[in-house]
């Protein structure tokens, strides 16, 4: 590592905190190689692209491997290369051939093969870790996935599948984080007990994306450092460190004073407190992300449809997108997001306590009941205390259980839950990464092998399943449009999920800092081309709106 050492950035860190804590004295400003992020980092678990599952975790892999496929940013629409420079399909479409972009090397220098992406593919499906869904889904198993996922030589990479599928959606599944390339023989070289290097790639990366990971600590920081050898050009800066603070006060004052350049999740409040600071933009990025609550169909009440129906009357959407929301979010009431192919645009609900209250006395809970709600984040609280407030309208008597995002999914993915008030992000920009998450539920037992959002809630219609499951079989655009509306409309009027809003992120941000990209989706903020300047540029467009 050049430069300071891991050692050396640790202390860096700690300092930064503990002169912010001991009083308004000054800090250094950060190095001008080096740009420090402030968000809140606890929901990372991994950072094996075969593992990786979560918001922070897979925004930080997309800075360090390259996908087989990716999207064009000007136009999310459109599928450009990444690792693969082209691909072509056969006329049945059962084969799938990708060509490798030449003379591309990981980190460690070795080359980019198609046998490096061939073997990284089939690592995902071997060990099954909660993304594998993704690639299971077209029938890839362990037994067969040697078969059907190969190097026909060094730059050819091909895939097979024993049915057809919709033209676009195996390439818009490889733009997921499991389809990031891994450094075959750098990763075996750490391999135990036949773990296919998995322990060791947990917290190392071996990619040949912009940056390589230098260093993580959980629930403190992550340092990536700027990969010469990447085939664009090794970033401007140095070091990118996305340094863990869960309080947004904190990264407010931290931010003002130029201890961090950059602010993740500040509350509308804040964000109003320092529009007019001359030396920050307020970034908006409108993102696939949606709020939702999930209701757990094993808690009495909530398995009613009835019940279900009179909570979508106890919502104020409006008074919550001018209050919690503002800039954070828009009123979506459907799975898929605006901006996604077949997106559909209802809205049928909106604050009725009356209407909810009759619908509870057809269901026999005309006093209410008492219901516990699960939520993490700053967002996610003010809106369950907004909605525990609308909930007594009709005497439904919630009592909300805070923590850490960690800590609250993994309950969540237990189905230990009542009712989960969370965020979800599209795996991949296809309507059916959120049509087959909140409505298909293949088996409904503990153990299954698809974990999706309607298991964890315990909500199986085989009905819909059906229609989900063949909605990727259609090639026809306007028909699987038409089928994927008909299953919204289901999902919206008759399902254990209530849709609140899609999400924008709200980034602030020194003038000293541009470049990076602010993707569509979770994982495509790409910190590639960030840049630093040493002086303030100036008053001038005080807010890039991404919108």
């Amino acid at each position: 590592m050049s430069g300071r050492s891991i050692k050396q950035w640790s202390a860096f860190l700690a300092v930064m905190v503990l002169v912010l804590l001991s009083g308004p004295t000054g800090l250094a400003r950060t190095p001008d190689d080096v740009v420090v992020m402030g968000m809140s980092i606890d929901d990372m678990v991994s950072l094996d692209p075969a593992e990786t599952f979560e918001f922070t975790g897979a925004e930080i892999i997309g800075n360090l491997y390259e996908r087989l496929v990716t999207i064009d940013l000007e136009d999310p629409t459109q599928l450009i290369g990444g690792a693969a420079q082209s691909w072509s399909q056969s006329a049945d479409g059962l084969v799938t051939r990708f060509r490798m972009r030449p003379d591309a090397l990981f980190a460690s220098g070795n080359p980019v093969t198609a046998q490096d992406a061939a073997w990284s593919l089939r690592r995902v499906i071997r060990l099954n870790k909660s993304p594998a869904f993704i690639l299971a889904q077209f029938g890839f198993t362990p037994e067969n996935v040697e078969e059907l996922i190969y190097a026909e030589s060094d730059d050819v990479l091909v895939i097979r599948t024993r049915s057809a599928f919709a033209p676009t959606f195996l390439l818009s599944c490889l733009t997921s984080g499991i389809g990031s390339v891994v450094d075959r023989k750098t990763v075996m070289a750490h391999a135990v007990d036949g773990d296919l290097g998995h322990a060791w790639l947990r917290k190392h990366s071996a990619g040949s994306g912009a940056f390589v990971l230098a260093a993580w600590r959980s629930k403190e920081y992550v340092i990536l450092e700027a990969n010469p050898l990447y085939r664009q050009g090794g970033p401007e800066i140095q070091k990118m460190i996305v340094q863990h603070i869960g309080e947004t006060a904190t990264q407010r004052l931290m931010l003002e004073k130029g201890d961090i350049d950059i602010a993740r999740g500040l509350t509308p409040d804040q964000v109003a407190g320092i529009r007019d600071n001359p030396q920050v933009e307020v970034i908006l990025s409108p993102k696939s992300k949606l709020y939702y609550m999930g209701l757990n169909q094993t808690h009495g009440p909530l398995a009613d449809p009835k019940v279900r129906q009179a909570l979508r009357y106890l919502i104020d959407y409006q008074k919550l997108a001018q209050t919690v929301m503002r800039e954070r979010g828009k009123t979506h009431q459907t799975v898929v997001p605006e901006g996604i192919f077949a997106s559909l645009d209802a809205q049928p609900f909106s604050f009725d306590p009356a209407k909810a209250r009759a619908l509870l006395a057809e269901a026999g809970y005309r006093q209410g009941f008492d219901v516990q709600m699960d939520s993490y984040g700053a967002i996610a609280e003010d809106l369950a205390q907004a909605i525990q407030a609308s909930f007594a309208q009709a005497n439904i008597r919630v009592e909300i259980i805070p923590g850490d995002r960690k800590q609250i999914l993994t309950k969540y993915r237990a189905r230990n839950h009542q009712i989960f008030l969370g965020e979800w992000g599209s795996d991949y920009l296809d309507p059916h990464s959120n049509i087959d998450a909140f409505a298909a539920n293949r088996d409904n037992r503990h153990d299954a092998v698809f974990r999706t959002l309607a298991w964890r809630n315990n909500w199986r219609d085989p009905e819909l399943t059906s229609m989900v499951l063949a909605g990727i079989h259609r090639a026809d655009p306007e028909k699987r449009a038409e089928q994927y509306e008909t299953i919204q409309k289901r999902i919206l009027m008759d399902s254990p999920f209530i849709i609140l809003f899609q999400g924008v992120d709200v980034i602030v941000s020194r003038r000293t800092v541009s470049g990076i990209k602010w993707g569509p989706s979770f994982d495509t903020n790409f910190y590639h081309h960030v840049r630093k300047t040493d002086k303030n540029p100036g008053p001038q467009a005080v807010q890039q709106d991404q919108r």
